[in-house]
């Protein structure tokens, strides 16, 4: 978890001194559209639609915004949606696995072969990568005013996997078939979570040089331009080295 949790600080980090956002409420737009569309406009009754919205309020999405996404499911016009993924590698063989949602899969498909074609990359076949990521529920929540040693010992009572401390943050990972689990105990709790996901976490890291590392996040960062892709999982080590330097 070291590698992911270090990229999701330099990211929050990043985050904060942009201007991303604008990107991130698209994605999260169309998170909460598409959970309306398929298990209907209420949150108490539509698991993956409460999840959607927690994680636009985490983002500081506002409530006229969520509403609005969530009534768009309804427009006799809104697009219809299909999810696929890719996998690949990028300069120094990193693992690169791509997560998509959208209304054209050949221009998907079409793009998401260009990144990889323009930053030296290469686009390979889906299963490719099944040994570097596992699935796992990832939680990040603001430390505030929770007391550490309390906090670890219900966490961990309620299915955790392992949690990480860092920054003000407490990153919670959990196994796949307990992610809903965990959440429903986080509300109750009366947890502010600020993201809940379904990740790919990696098996295994891949050291490069700083000059590589540079290479495969400007990779990343061209398919998180895409409105196309909504997540983007590598598994770079992330290295002191390479944080300081980006």
């Amino acid at each position: 978890m070291s590698g992911h949790s270090k990229w999701s600080t330099i990211k929050r980090k990043k985050g904060a001194a942009d201007s991303k956002r604008g990107k991130l409420f698209t994605k999260l737009i169309k998170e909460i559209t598409i959970a309306a569309k398929s298990g209907g406009g209420d949150p108490e009754g539509n698991p993956a639609l409460r999840l959607a919205v927690a994680n636009a309020k985490g983002a500081n999405m506002p409530k006229d915004n969520i509403s609005r996404a969530i009534n768009k499911a309804y427009e006799k016009d809104s697009a219809t949606y299909q999810e696929t993924t890719f996998e690949g590698y990028a300069n120094g063989g990193v693992a690169i696995f791509v997560e998509c949602l959208t209304d054209n899969n050949q221009r998907t498909v079409a793009n998401v072969r260009s990144y990889f074609n323009k930053f030296g990359g290469s686009l390979g076949t889906n299963g490719s990568l099944s040994f570097v990521f596992e699935r796992k529920g990832i939680f990040e929540i603001p430390q505030g005013n929770l007391v550490e040693d309390d906090f670890m010992m219900e966490i961990i009572d309620a299915g955790a996997d392992d949690v990480e401390h860092e920054e003000d943050y407490y990153t919670v990972s959990t196994l796949f078939e307990n992610f809903g689990k965990m959440q429903k105990r986080l509300e109750e709790m009366k947890i502010d979570v600020e993201s809940a996901k379904l990740e790919r976490i990696p098996l295994t890291y891949t050291a490069v040089s700083i000059e590589t590392a540079q290479k495969v996040l400007r990779l990343i960062e061209m398919f998180e331009e895409d409105d196309d892709v909504q997540n983007v999982y590598h598994n770079m080590e992330m290295t002191e080295e390479i944080a300081n330097a980006l």
